[in-house]
């Protein structure tokens, strides 16, 4: 009998109150308007390491979600990602906190320069020592564009182009610009770092041009762990080439098993190995001691949930205002601009505005499992066994109840069962995923990049 695959867990949130399964923050249980507080991250993170989450994935977005009646009423009453603050000051606390958990962060391309950006990242990587991780998103929302000065979002292909060459720009910088040895810190000698090992570089691209030395020394892992979340024709060549965590939504194992086949076939296409990427669904989950307790909780939970600030955040997400549809009207779901993904989903299931309030009340866009500890860890046996993920992305429902019990429920129902670990494998953020080391590696095309970049600088 071949070994069962071991399972990877992230938790999934956003530096503010209503993420995913909106409405909860009114249950009386519920902390998440503690957001601003770094005891409500530090306590959570400590719960993660407790339960041996990989990491702790933090969504963003620039922007607001307007286009539900064309307004941000609803937004603001229901607190549907708005307000919302930055998640990378997040990660130092929690890092001092934790040993261990690594940290996906999300940071849209279009908001600063590479040039700066880089160093940021750098500088998280060394703080975290190597635990860092980034998300990068290309961004969907016209609110954003418009708020950063630009006349509306760009297309959603030539997002993807420019975001591009903006991984062009980093992997010169994060690493090509140093060597390993450009740091001796040696006193006697008087040389901190030495020039003849640190490197110019230079960047012409379609969309960016860069000329100078990367700000920060090199750190544990050079370029943070690359997570990618665009399963579009367009999203999916991105990914195929970058990649190295891959975020999809699937309603069912079938669904999820096709795209991962597609994921991994334009990995190796693009001259890598199948895996060489990780691959996450979202999934929201409801447990307790008992079957008939998670049931109860779960009823408790849609007692508070939201369905019309769910059906406002899909209206984001698609770029289509839901609010003048009829209940039991038909819906075009056309291609938009936004997150295809979401349209694509709901155009084959043939959603009406009905059965959409129905779906987003509790679970939002991802598969939702209620049960006892051992119900739920054999329901995400299964999707791993039947669809060829690695592993989740849970979303939150009540905080931290909806983690906590996960850990103190499920997690040791997953050991029992030899599919999860029992200790940390200790390293880096991409070690630990990957168990081959700090680095990319040497077939990604941030290697190769880097080694172009380093012998046109020593030419």
């Amino acid at each position: 009998m071949s070994q069962r695959k071991e399972i990877l867990l992230n938790a999934f949130s956003m530096n503010c109150v209503g993420h995913i399964n909106h409405g909860l923050w009114t249950h009386p249980r519920d902390r998440s308007q503690d957001y601003t507080k770094i005891s409500y991250w530090t306590d959570l993170a400590q719960t993660l390491e407790r339960g041996l989450f990989d990491g702790l994935f933090l969504a963003d977005i620039i922007g607001v979600y307007d286009v539900y009646q064309n307004s941000v009423d609803l937004t603001l009453r229901e607190s549907i990602q708005l307000p919302v603050n930055d998640p990378l000051l997040l990660i130092s606390a929690m890092a001092a906190a934790t040993r261990h958990l690594g940290f996906g962060v999300t940071v849209n391309t279009s908001v600063e320069a590479p040039y700066s950006f880089a160093r940021r990242m750098s500088t998280l990587d060394h703080l975290t020592e190597g635990r860092i991780g980034w998300n990068i998103v290309t961004g969907y929302l016209d609110s954003a564009a418009r708020a950063l000065g630009q006349t509306g979002l760009g297309e959603h292909d030539n997002r993807y182009d420019r975001a591009d060459d903006y991984l062009a720009v980093l992997y010169k910088l994060w690493e090509a610009s140093w060597s390993d040895d450009a740091v001796p810190r040696d006193k006697a000698r008087r040389v901190f770092a030495e020039p003849e090992r640190v490197r110019k570089i230079e960047h012409d691209g379609p969309y960016y041009r860069c000329e100078g030395y990367h700000l920060s020394e090199p750190s544990a892992q050079r370029t943070p762990v690359l997570y990618q979340a665009g399963t579009s024709g367009r999203g999916r060549q991105f990914a195929a080439r970058h990649a190295e965590c891959i975020f999809i939504g699937a309603s069912d194992r079938a669904s999820a098993a096709r795209t991962v086949k597609t994921l991994r076939d334009e990995a190796v296409a693009a001259g890598r190995r199948a895996e060489d990427i990780k691959i996450f669904v979202g999934i929201t989950v409801v447990t307790g001691v008992t079957h008939a307790e998670a049931q109860d909780k779960l009823a408790d939970y849609l007692d508070h949930a939201s369905p019309e600030a769910g059906l406002a955040h899909f209206s984001a997400g698609s770029g289509m205002d839901l609010s003048r549809f009829d209940l039991d009207e038909t819906i075009e779901y056309g291609a938009g601009n936004a997150i295809q993904s979401v349209t694509q989903m709901a155009r084959q299931k043939g959603w009406t505005k009905r059965q959409l309030l129905k779906e987003l009340a509790i679970g939002g866009r991802y598969p939702l499992i209620v049960g006892d500890g051992a119900r739920v860890a054999e329901e995400l046996i299964a999707w791993v066994e039947e669809s060829g993920i690695d592993g989740f992305n849970l979303t939150r429902t009540v905080v931290p109840e909806s983690y906590a019990d996960l850990v103190d429920r499920v997690v040791p129902e997953l050991q029992q069962r030899g599919v999860y670990k029992t200790a940390y494998r200790g390293g880096t953020l991409r070690h630990q995923l990957f168990g081959k080391g700090d680095y990319l590696p040497e077939n990604h095309p941030g290697s190769q990049e880097a080694r172009t970049a380093r012998l046109a600088a020593e030419a």
